[in-house]
């Protein structure tokens, strides 16, 4: 051991005794020693969702982009759209397994594995996207997740919120709670649950498959996301009623999920990488939909598409189903009760201060506008 340090003290004397030029190349070169050592990594991400859904999607890819832009492209992940490289709905499984490296997904398309699974998304009478990102980036909503998720060894990051959600597409009108019994309804998370207390037949379908159910008549109604991606899939041409307000979705993120064992092999800065280019394109996401929605409506009203919303008097009913659900797996599911009681706690505290500020002022532009 002595050797070796007395050899390093000679290299180093040899190296500082160079002339001046030689030490200025010593400085120009310490950059480029640092930079080749950091190394080059690629990942393969498989998406639920199409192309065509250019929001959704589209923040997915501008966050692989952003990712190899803020590792000089030592880091580049492939992305495949729903239907490449895994079903759309065994997205999940695929990170879990270690067949990709990442996911993008919602993940109260897995309700099926735990419940807990849907607070990822989005609860039925929980959070507008102000709430949900202040839960999650500061109320401790990320820490509780990822916790949950580490017993399925992967990670996750919010790369996309959709706003507050329409009610989607019917066959027939909703105006009261007896016109959902034996409704074949596509609805995603653990709105079909409680909507089962109403008497809804509840359907999990890939984005990709709802129109041909609504057109051949294997789903009587179904909702997705807003009036932008809802055009994308067509939907106004095989069922006529567009209800409102989505209660199930006050607003709706989208996940990356990251294969665990992946992620902690990572370099610290990708690992940050991975986590800025999330939240960029968390943030940009919503801000396309706050642009795309109002124009998407006014031509779906003017293709023919019935506004409807529904009566208070429903939403009554459906939120007192939602409260039974609730309580139901508070007292039988440990991890859901784990989330749910910060949670609410969080929800009720959101709500008391927006009663105050956004939500009289919203109430007030939307009662001046002009149609």
């Amino acid at each position: 051991m002595p050797h070796h340090f007395e050899g390093v003290n000679v290299q180093r004397r040899n190296f500082l005794s160079s002339t001046a030029a030689g030490a200025g190349v010593a400085t120009l070169a310490a950059p480029a020693i640092a930079q080749s050592a950091r190394p080059e990594i690629r990942w393969r991400l498989a998406s639920s969702y199409p192309k065509s859904l250019d929001t959704i999607y589209g923040a997915v890819d501008m966050m692989t982009k952003r990712v190899a832009e803020l590792t000089e492209g030592r880091f580049k992940i492939s992305l495949h759209a729903a239907g490449e490289l895994l079903p759309p709905l065994q997205v999940l499984d695929g990170v879990q397994n270690g067949t990709i490296e990442a996911g993008h997904s919602a993940s109260y398309f897995y309700i099926g594995k735990d419940p807990s699974f849907g607070f990822g998304t989005a609860l039925p009478f929980g959070l507008n996207t102000r709430g949900q990102n202040a839960w999650l980036y500061v109320g401790g909503g990320i820490e509780l997740l990822n916790e949950f998720y580490s017993n399925y060894g992967v990670i996750n990051m919010p790369v996309g919120n959709t706003g507050a959600q329409m009610a989607g597409w019917y066959r027939k009108e909703i105006k009261t709670a007896a016109d959902f019994k034996g409704l074949k309804f596509r609805v995603g998370g653990l709105a079909g649950k409680i909507l089962t207390k109403l008497g809804v037949v509840p359907q999990q379908l890939a984005p990709g498959d709802l129109y041909a159910a609504l057109e051949k008549g294997v789903i009587d109604a179904a909702e997705f996301v807003g009036p932008a991606d809802d055009e994308h899939l067509s939907l106004h041409k095989v069922a006529k009623y567009y209800y409102y307000p989505g209660w199930w979705e006050g607003s709706a993120t989208l996940s990356l999920f990251i294969n665990q064992k992946a992620f902690e092999a990572l370099p610290a800065d990708y690992k940050a990488a991975l986590r800025v280019a999330s939240a960029e394109a968390n943030q940009w996401s919503t801000a396309k939909y706050d642009i795309a929605n109002p124009a998407a409506l006014r031509r779906l009203i003017s293709g023919g598409a019935q506004l409807r919303r529904f009566s208070p008097e429903l939403l009554n009913a459906c939120y007192k189903a939602a409260n039974e659900f609730y309580t139901e797996l508070n007292d039988t599911n440990p991890a859901f009760k784990k989330i749910y009681t910060p949670w609410a706690k969080f929800r009720d505290e959101h709500v008391l201060w927006s009663q105050f500020c956004e939500m009289p002022f919203d109430s007030f532009m939307a009662s001046i506008r002009k149609t």
